[in-house]
């Protein structure tokens, strides 16, 4: 979405997204980390910004998806101008080593609830909520 401004330029809407997508397990360890970083790095190359990522591990799957039953999960939090969204989403497609995901939208409540979450999981969270 662009915004006219001032001066006959346009100002570029970066809006919060958060995609889980789920890696095939015969990769290695280390696999895995480039295969992140490659997407983490399509992320920049649409002059995003990944604010967040984290690793959940390989997990079992609740149904086999191309014959496996097991995947490395991942959790990345990333802004990006809107129009940018189905470039990454292909890009994900096209990974082979891309099994599932699902990229959403980030409103205030779930920003909210995200850093909520990183800050218990940090354990950084002190206050007890009633």
């Amino acid at each position: 979405m662009h915004i006219f401004a001032p001066q006959n330029k346009y100002i570029l809407i970066m809006s919060l997204y958060e995609t889980v997508f789920i890696l095939t397990p015969v990769l290695s360890d280390e696999q895995a980390k480039e295969a992140v970083k490659k997407i983490e790095g399509e992320v920049k190359t649409l002059k995003g910004k990944v604010r967040h990522s984290e690793s959940w591990g390989l997990r079992k799957l609740a149904y086999p998806i191309q014959k496996k039953s097991t995947g490395f999960y991942f959790l990345m939090e990333f802004q990006v101008a809107g129009e940018n969204i189905s470039t990454f989403e292909l890009m994900m497609k096209r990974d082979e080593r891309v099994l599932r995901f699902l990229t959403v939208k980030m409103d205030s409540h779930h920003e909210a609830y995200a850093e909520k979450r990183r800050a218990k999981k940090s354990g950084k969270e002190t206050a007890v909520e009633a």
